[in-house]
C-alpha cells in the first residue's frame, strides 16, 4: 500500500492522527469528519494514496466499489436511517480540500439541504 508522507489523511491510515473510526480493513478506512455538516458525517477512503478520481485506473476499481457498497451498511450503523447523500470533491472547481480521494456520506434523521445552489442568472 503506497502512503505520502505529507497526506492528512496517509497520517491518519498509520496512526500518526488520531481519529474516530467508523469502519477499517486491508483496503479501506472510514472516520468522522472533524467538521460535520450533518448528524451523520463520515468519509470513507482508500488505504491506498490516490490524489484525486483523476488518478483512479482500473485496478482500483474493487476497492472503490467495496467503498460505494460499504456506504449504504456503515450509514445506517451510524444513525442514517431514512437515506444519505454521498459525495466525491474532486479538483478546484469540485472543492477538494485534501488530496487523497474520499467519499463523504453525510445523513441524519432530518432532511439535508438542497444539493447544488443553483444560479439562475
Amino acid at each position: 500500500m503506497a502512503t505520502d508522507p505529507d497526506c492528512i489523511f496517509c497520517k491518519i491510515i498509520r496512526g500518526e492522527i488520531p481519529s474516530r473510526k467508523v469502519y477499517e480493513d486491508d483496503d479501506v478506512l472510514a472516520f468522522h469528519d472533524i467538521q460535520p455538516v450533518a448528524p451523520v458525517h463520515f468519509m470513507i477512503i482508500p488505504k491506498r494514496h490516490v490524489p484525486s478520481m483523476y488518478e483512479l485506473t482500473p485496478g482500483d476499481a474493487p476497492t472503490m466499489g467495496k467503498i460505494m457498497a460499504m456506504a449504504g451498511k456503515l450509514a445506517g450503523e451510524q444513525g442514517a436511517t431514512d437515506g444519505f447523500r454521498t459525495i466525491v470533491n474532486t479538483g478546484r472547481v469540485g472543492r477538494q480540500d485534501v488530496a487523497h480521494v474520499h467519499v463523504h456520506v453525510i445523513g441524519g434523521p432530518d432532511p439535508l439541504g438542497p444539493m447544488i445552489v443553483r444560479n439562475n442568472t
